[in-house]
């Protein structure tokens, strides 16, 4: 595993390097249309309170029932990390009184997850590619949240989100960086995607992160950590890194000590602050839950669901590379999502891959940022942009009048075979008519003549002359050609 940072990656501190290291906690709601124990919907953006069973509520005498797909959902993520699945596992009440888990207790899983190690590979840079180790996945249950601002003097509580399955991902103490701390949650994120088991979207708290931080010399034992906790974008999981090791850092140049506790990011401030001192796992008095069995299962069980398992990222951009030659970087680009990777299929299919990625990459998605649109809200369809692709590659149009046409598709819409006929956007390619104009303008200029024969670099000045008379439709090699032989270069 990943045991010491890159000389690159250590901080500098007023008495000499430091290293970081960063153990991940990442909560992922579930995928799935009810709660971990109950019936109720878990769809966002509901009136408060709407969505809340009695089992939610926690009133007397109603009894969880395990949410099969829940299951099936952990098992599935289990098997796209890679990890160890374990055919029994055990949930367990975690007890702690907050004002929005109405049963006093959480239910998790404690000693026995439902999956083990596994690990994610993670591409930090274009060159560069670490392994980050994965301790366990358990399910647990989400509690409500409190709501301080609806009222001068009373909190209020919103239980929608009680009781909503949530995977919590423990990431081994293998990060050594802000920069590694941000590709290892896009790439999680990533998978869970492909997966289909979280939608990943942080707006909306569906993946959020507990950061473990602490510091150390270089080669020396483990630090004292501390715990941010809800850090729920990927941007401030890395300012967050940066701003408590430098905390860290301070206080132990001064001479003092880190206190291992939960503190909060606040990103407007650009600051961590203390939350609590931390509990340790003994002050939860977890115990089994007695109104639930066991979970147990077969390896046929698993087995079913790995079969059906979609080809996750890593894989597909390695076939990528392979089936159409593209570059390791543009693969990584256009596999980051699946409907990206999609899009670029029917794209490259039975066409030049590399300059379907080239268009997808660029102008797509260039644009889509551009204008704040995804793959799946895109004005240009795959077909379309494959067309654009076909009428370049048979010379119709040039590069330059494809973004004209890209342009056109975009904002109108239209068959782009259609529009170049229609709009006379086509390529001369007729030796004829671009004889005229290279004529016409040889004889125009007798001086640049006699310059581009002594510096044929002057060619350049030509060509575009003759593009310019042509309205930009020659074929420029067609153009180079004709001015080499006339000129004699």
């Amino acid at each position: 595993m990943n045991t010491h940072a890159k000389p690159s990656k250590l901080i500098k501190g007023a008495t000499g390097d430091w290293e970081i290291v960063v153990g991940m906690e990442i909560h992922a709601q579930v995928t799935s249309h009810s709660k971990l124990f109950s019936g109720a919907s878990t769809a966002f953006g509901a009136e408060p309170n709407s969505h809340v069973s009695l089992v939610d509520a926690a009133m007397p005498g109603m009894l969880p029932v395990i949410n099969e797909e829940c299951v099936r959902q952990a098992i599935r993520t289990g098997l796209g990390l890679k990890a160890q699945i374990n055919h029994r596992s055990v949930f367990d009440r975690k007890n702690y009184f907050y004002p929005d888990l109405p049963q006093g207790y959480q239910i998790s899983q404690f000693k026995s997850p439902i999956v083990g190690e596994g690990e994610v590979i993670v591409d930090v840079s274009a060159t560069e590619q670490i392994r980050v180790g994965v301790e366990r996945l358990h399910l647990e249950q989400d509690a409500g949240k409190s709501m301080h601002d609806q009222s001068p003097t009373e909190s209020f509580v919103d239980l929608n989100r009680s009781g909503v399955a949530l995977m919590e991902i423990v990431s081994k103490p293998d990060i050594r960086s802000a920069e590694e701390a941000r590709a290892y949650v896009t790439k999680l994120r990533t998978i869970l995607r492909y997966l289909g088991t979280c939608d990943g979207n942080m707006e909306e708290g569906s993946l959020r992160a507990d950061v473990n931080v602490s510091v150390r010399r270089p080669g020396a034992p483990l630090g004292t950590r501390c715990e941010i906790k809800n850090v729920n974008s990927i941007r401030f999981i890395g300012q967050a890194v940066d701003v408590e090791a430098r905390r860290q850092i301070a206080i132990l140049e001064d001479g003092g000590k880190i206190d291992q506790e939960t503190r909060l990011f606040d990103p407007g401030r650009g600051e961590t602050r203390s939350m609590r001192s931390k509990e340790e796992a003994h002050d939860y008095r977890y115990f089994p839950d007695p109104d639930l069995l066991p979970l147990e299962f077969d390896q046929a069980y698993v087995d079913a669901l790995a079969e059906g398992l979609p080809e996750l990222p890593d894989e597909k951009r390695a076939r990528f590379i392979a089936e159409y030659g593209l570059p390791s970087y543009d693969a990584g680009v256009l596999v980051m999502e699946r409907e990206s990777a999609d899009y670029f299929e029917d794209v490259a299919r039975g066409r030049d891959a590399k300059m379907a990625a080239n268009w997808v990459i660029n102008e797509l998605f260039g644009r889509l940022n551009k204008e704040g649109e995804t793959i799946a809200t895109s004005p240009v369809s795959a077909q379309q942009l494959g067309a654009i692709v076909d009428l370049i590659s048979s010379a119709t149009i040039s590069g330059k009048i494809a973004k004209d046409l890209f342009e056109i598709v975009w904002t109108e819409g239209g068959d782009p075979k259609e529009l170049v006929e229609s709009r006379g956007m086509k390529q001369v390619t007729d030796t004829g008519a671009i004889e005229k104009a290279v004529d016409e303008i040889i004889a125009a200029n007798p001086d640049k003549v006699a310059q581009a024969q002594a510096k044929p670099t002057m060619l350049g000045w030509f060509v575009g002359q003759v593009m310019k008379q042509t309205g930009g439709k020659a074929n420029p090699q067609a153009v180079n050609d004709m001015l080499k032989q006339k000129l004699g270069i």
